[in-house]
């Protein structure tokens, strides 16, 4: 094994897991909290621990390198073989399968996105519970049986998806967002696949793509809960040893930023408009996040205490749901402003929204902006983490994306070091309203425009 590297989780941190009522004020002292160790194994899994006793549950999370990014030219290929690994393993049925957890009173649950593949596992950790669990956990990992019937079902039950989001406007919207924002880069790959993809995906698609990317070496481990670190190495060579070593999925490259905007409108019979607009943003581990991050937050990331939401809905009643935010991924991920509005308000919801940027850029936040962003960031910080399952989250991300241990433990401190000068400075220079691709579902308005 690889030398342990040791940091700290905030203060704050440990408020919400060992259940210290209350939200703490931004001036608040922090202390250290529990510890995250990290290790490596021998075949390239990398694994992150935090111990705590507060309950005696154990929370697991397993991400492998193998979202939709990774489909190729069969879009849903990562989505049908994540939801298939519940459907049996090693002679397990899904209902054998499913029994056995239980029987423990474990749940297992497995998710794909665009970047990861995630295996879930919450179990008690008392060592004959526990053991038990890992040990299906395994065998789900080592000897998925991938039954042709189940994957006859879930294509079906994907194609249903596929069908109802052609009738759901913010489906429609955000389908063709992605798309336009990312053309040939795999982002624009749709997550529950095209109706072309879905027919054409057999057994050995999906074997092949579990023999690829479903190895250590294309793995992160999360363990948070009551697991001493004896126990903890135990498991994560248990896992270890189910699957091969294999290697790193290779890096996605940079999207391109679109050359210049573009408005595209899609017809649909609907009483609103949905408006998405946006361009690429930045990835994970990008030095400017914290500043884009408390900028987003007073544009529109806040709620209805935003510009957006104060222009829109307060000021003009536009819309009861607008909001803006930065998706940071592998690659960069997109920043996006979207809302819902009356079709004959249409063209006066994107100006809203054009102007808000452009605000941004010209001038600095006010003193109150700032400071009343920085305060709710910092003070609800510790809902993200009020429960082993969303730390295991976390920390799973963390050495997903190789951020700094020390994360969770500064992020209050580095909230509070954004400056109003510097939102504006990353605004302008990392986003552009020119190039700005702007995608509205629903009716022409009365006067034909978009």
């Amino acid at each position: 094994m690889m030398p342990i590297n040791r940091t700290t989780i905030t203060g704050l941190c440990m408020a919400a897991v060992f259940g210290l009522g209350g939200l703490l004020p931004a001036h608040a002292e922090r202390s250290h909290g529990p510890e995250i160790e990290h290790w490596t194994t021998d075949s390239g899994l990398g694994v992150y621990l935090v111990r705590t006793d507060a309950l005696p549950i154990v929370d697991l999370s397993l991400l492998f390198d193998a979202g939709s990014a990774r489909d190729g030219d069969l879009p849903g290929l990562a989505s049908m073989t994540s939801s298939l690994l519940r459907e049996g393993a090693d002679g397990l049925d899904a209902g054998a399968l499913a029994r056995r957890f239980e029987d423990q009173g474990a749940r297992f649950s497995t998710s794909s996105g665009r970047d990861t593949a995630t295996l879930t596992l919450r179990s008690l950790s008392d060592e004959e519970p526990l053991e038990a669990a890992i040990d299906t956990l395994a065998r789900v990992m080592a000897k998925p049986d991938f039954p042709e019937s189940a994957l006859e079902r879930q294509r079906r039950r994907m194609q249903v998806a596929l069908n109802n989001a052609r009738n759901d406007p913010g489906s429609i919207a955000s389908r063709r967002f992605w798309k336009e924002l990312y053309g040939d880069h795999p982002y624009a790959n749709p997550p529950v696949g095209t109706e072309e993809s879905l027919a054409e995906i057999g057994l050995d698609d999906v074997r092949g793509f579990h023999e690829r990317y479903y190895v250590a070496g294309n793995a992160t481990l999360a363990l948070v809960g009551d697991v001493s670190r004896e126990r903890a190495e135990q498991i994560a060579e248990r896992l270890d040893d189910a699957i091969p070593a294999g290697e790193r999925a290779p890096a996605l490259p940079d999207p391109d930023m679109p050359e210049e905007g573009k408005v595209i409108h899609i017809p649909f019979q609907s009483a609103q408009s949905r408006i998405l607009m946006g361009h690429p943003g930045y990835a994970r581990g990008d030095d400017d996040h914290f500043t884009l991050y408390v900028g987003n937050h007073i544009l529109g990331g806040s709620g209805l205490v935003s510009r957006l939401a104060d222009e829109m809905r307060e000021q003009r009643g536009l819309s009861y749901s607008v909001s803006s935010r930065f998706s940071p991924m592998q690659a960069a991920g997109p920043f996006i402003m979207s809302t819902s509005v009356r079709t004959d308000r249409t063209g006066e919801a994107r100006e809203v929204l054009g102007r808000q940027l452009q605000d941004m850029r010209a001038t600095p936040p006010e003193d109150n902006e700032l400071r009343d962003a920085i305060r709710n960031i910092t003070g609800s910080f510790p809902l993200s983490l009020d429960s082993n399952r969303k730390i295991a989250g976390f920390v799973a991300n963390i050495g997903f994306h190789g951020l700094p241990l020390d994360y969770l433990d500064t992020f209050p401190a580095r909230v509070e070091a954004v400056t109003a000068e510097s939102i504006q400075e990353r605004f302008r220079e990392r986003l552009d309203p020119e190039r700005m691709i702007t995608v509205i579902v629903g009716p022409e308005d009365e006067d034909g425009n978009d």
